[in-house]
């Protein structure tokens, strides 16, 4: 039998604006939430909106990439893999949140530049297995998921 697969796709718009650190060693990581919302009628004939809030991480090309691509509210499809992060709160308690780390970002729309509206909706991509974080870069705890120094409302 064959191993397993760790595999997540979304396209959802970015929540806010990407906040990238560099480490000591000079990765890029880039951080930020996209929303992805699921439409349907209910048994009552009325519109439901689900939104899900996803925490993205990108590092090295990407994160280079999002830091001068990327605005709050631009459209993305990332592909990735999902990881749980288990920490220590300031207060001392065991927390853990779930980050989609992904190895590849397409931006939906328009370029950057190239006008508004939806006319141009080619889309422009990165990707790569260069863009995985070395085992020798550790991710400071300012920057683990569930860090409570940003506003996402998660």
């Amino acid at each position: 039998m064959a191993g397993s697969v760790n595999k997540v796709i979304l396209i959802g718009n970015l929540g806010s604006d990407p906040e990238v650190r560099y480490l000591e060693s000079g990765s890029a990581v880039a951080k930020f939430s996209i929303a992805t919302t699921e439409s349907y009628t209910n048994k009552s004939g009325e519109r439901v909106d689900n939104t899900e809030w996803h925490r993205i991480e990108l590092w090295e090309g990407l994160a280079k990439v999002a830091e001068k691509y990327l605005k709050k509210g631009n459209q993305v499809y990332i592909e990735g893999r999902i990881r749980t992060d288990n920490w220590t709160d300031k207060e001392g308690q065991q927390r853990s949140g779930v980050t989609i780390r992904a190895n590849t970002l397409t931006m939906l729309g328009a370029a950057p530049g190239s006008g508004s509206g939806g006319e141009g909706n080619q889309g422009y991509a990165q990707q790569g297995s260069s863009q995985a974080p070395r085992p020798s870069d550790p991710v400071p705890p300012s920057m683990a998921a569930g860090s409570d120094d940003d506003d996402l409302p998660f």
